[in-house]
């Protein structure tokens, strides 16, 4: 169930939440939202994966 609750919220994150990667963002002058949001994608995606 757990997994299963991180794969929709992975899901959601990607509709939702920029990709930065797409946008070539340089992370040495990435904003504190930004790595907020890009540290919260990180970790849900590495949860919906294990």
């Amino acid at each position: 169930m757990k997994k299963t609750f991180f794969k929709i919220l992975a899901t959601l994150n990607k509709a939702l939440l920029p990709s930065y990667s797409k946008r070539g963002l340089n992370l040495s002058k990435a904003s504190k939202l930004q790595l907020a949001i890009i540290g919260w994608r990180y970790f849900v995606t590495t949860k919906a994966i294990s």
